[in-house]
């Protein structure tokens, strides 16, 4: 008896054919810098008078300019540059932690165009307070964009603890549990912007969003797969897999500062006791170096500048987190064997007191041959590598995805 044979794909439509190539076209583009059609043409595999059609609707669409005369690098005329547009799409993306709230909004190229930073202790307030801060602060940055002829496509918000489905499951250092933040967000947002239109809004994993910044801007293309640890308040992270995001079965994956060291250790805010974050995060170190742990920022300065002056108590903190730090991460390399190990937030301002401890303890604790101490495989994040822009930046991947969408939505 033969078996039903396998349904056939429906075939694409021109329509749908010409956004994938639009698409093609744009992140050719957008990857290059700058570039000229013919040489689009060679990368995309497409024919040049086929580029040159879709380069002239995304010329009118805003989503590039073209300007000055260049070679193209083969035989034949010299072609015109072609460059992602500094005014028209864009993103914009919220960064919302314990102590502080950043937007930033940045261009097609990733350039960050805005960026607007109030230090504020979120802890204790109403999770509907604290996320109308919030959109007062984007609604200053959108109206900066929008004088720079920016026009954003959206708005990511990037959260502490875990977060699904545009919901806070659990913040435990700001105390919100099951925090429907996207929807309080963006009602809060319209509200301040009457008129205006209504910017479609989604959430995602602080630390998670600072990974993809570091890998999109980071500069450093040859790793590809690193493990992204942020030292704040409370201590994120995430994993790069070849390229690509891996959030775990249910988007949690990465919650490194939860990690137990010590059954019998101080209670954490999650629940449990002894977690990294309760020897390593930025309240434990400013305690333990005798500076107020609330003084946020200020007291992370304070503490950098009593570790460069030789203070023993603060060199004493930094080291026993240092240490902490690099037991757990000797379990992470030798389950998961990442290139790199990044350190972000204030652990990069930080780290040349907490890469010698923890880079001995890998060294020590990883398998033999999978680390050595001293290969800089242990690094701090770049000054690109934020939560805030890597918000903003989610937000230009799905213009780069859909620039026909785009357009469309611009036009409504």
């Amino acid at each position: 008896m033969k078996s039903n044979p396998t349904p056939l794909a429906p075939k694409a439509d021109k329509d749908t054919v010409r956004r994938h190539n639009l698409s093609l076209v744009l992140r050719a583009v957008h990857d290059e810098g700058e570039t000229t059609r013919a040489a689009v043409a060679a990368r995309v595999g497409l024919t040049r008078a086929a580029v040159s059609s879709l380069v002239e609707q995304l010329l009118e669409s805003g989503c590039l300019t073209e300007s000055g005369k260049t070679f193209s690098g083969q035989a034949g005329r010299p072609g015109t540059v072609l460059k992602p547009a500094r005014t028209g799409p864009a993103g914009a993306g919220v960064e919302i932690n314990v102590d502080y709230v950043t937007v930033c909004v940045v261009d097609l190229a990733g350039t960050d165009r805005v960026r607007l930073t109030e230090h504020l202790d979120n802890r204790g307030a109403a999770p509907a307070e604290v996320l109308a801060r919030a959109a007062g602060i984007a609604s200053r940055a959108l109206d900066s964009a929008h004088q720079q002829e920016l026009r954003p496509a959206g708005v990511t918000l990037a959260l502490p603890g875990l977060v699904a489905a545009g919901k806070v499951r659990q913040a435990p250092n700001l105390g919100w549990n099951q925090v429907p933040a996207q929807d309080l967000f963006a009602q809060a947002l319209t509200a301040l912007r009457p008129g205006t239109r209504a910017l479609p809004v989604r959430s995602e994993n602080e630390a998670n969003l600072a990974a993809l910044a570091e890998l999109w801007f980071g500069g450093r293309d040859e790793a590809r797969t690193f493990l992204y640890v942020s030292g704040e308040i409370g201590v994120g992270g995430a994993l790069v897999l070849g390229g690509e995001l891996l959030r775990g079965a249910h988007g949690f994956a990465g919650e490194i500062g939860h990690v137990p060291l010590d059954p019998a250790g101080p209670p954490c805010r999650c629940g449990a006791r002894g977690c990294l974050e309760q020897y390593a995060g930025q309240l434990a170190l400013l305690r333990t170096a005798g500076i107020d742990e609330n003084s946020g920022a200020a007291g992370v300065a304070e503490l950098e500048r009593r570790a460069r002056a030789g203070d023993e108590r603060a060199v004493a903190a930094l080291s026993t987190a240092g240490l902490m730090l690099g037991r757990v991460l000797s379990g992470a390399v030798n389950l998961l064997d990442p290139e790199a190990v990044v350190l972000g937030g204030i652990y990069r301002s930080l780290l040349p007191w907490l890469s010698p401890p923890a880079d001995a303890e890998l060294a020590e604790r990883v398998v033999s041959g999978l680390w050595s101490r001293g290969s800089g495989r242990l690094r701090a994040s770049s000054a690109a590598g934020d939560a805030a822009r890597g918000a903003a930046a989610l937000v230009v991947e799905d213009v780069l995805d859909d620039p026909a969408g785009w357009a469309r939505d611009e036009s409504r």
